[in-house]
């Protein structure tokens, strides 16, 4: 069995079309910016984690069917829930590409936060990515509206 990363998302491409290459890395590139500059998935002092979480797997030779949860040997402080990813998305497409950024999405076959859900849940089924047993796919539904997020509200901020 092929363990490259890579070669598993490749693979992914194959059998769904749906969206490009691109979307699938940017999503992993809006998790790292959710955990490292977001600082989501940070557990405050007496608050418990929502349990619609997602994390990078990044052992992929470790892949012992855990689900990263407080159970499992899974940094569970570094979790992002589900509608914390949409929103890390939208900030980290509005820093990235500004008012392109609903474009850009759509040229990458995303056009609702459902398709983030789509792909990352494609991500845990080829083992790229971890959640707890209570995430589901639907979380991802209808987070926010790309018309009102990307132009309705877009605003330009100069500096000065």
């Amino acid at each position: 069995m092929n363990t490259d990363p890579l070669r598993k998302i490749n693979d992914l491409l194959e059998q769904d079309r749906r969206y490009k290459f691109e979307a699938y890395a940017f999503v992993f590139e809006s998790l790292s910016y959710a955990q490292n500059v977001l600082g989501y998935g940070l557990e405050q002092e007496g608050e418990s984690l929502d349990h619609t979480e997602f994390s990078f797997d990044e052992d992929d030779e470790d892949d012992d069917g855990d689900e990263g949860c407080e159970e499992c040997d899974v940094d569970i402080e570094h979790h992002v829930s589900g509608q914390q990813l949409c929103e890390a998305i939208r900030l980290y497409a509005l820093e990235q590409f500004g008012y392109m950024s609903k474009v850009v999405l759509n040229s990458w076959g995303i056009s609702k936060t459902g398709d983030f859900g789509e792909i990352v849940f494609n991500l845990l089924d080829i083992g790229q990515m971890r959640k707890t047993p209570h995430d589901r796919r639907e979380d991802f539904d209808d987070v926010y509206d790309f018309n009102d997020v990307f132009l309705k509200d877009f605003r330009i901020h100069i500096a000065g």
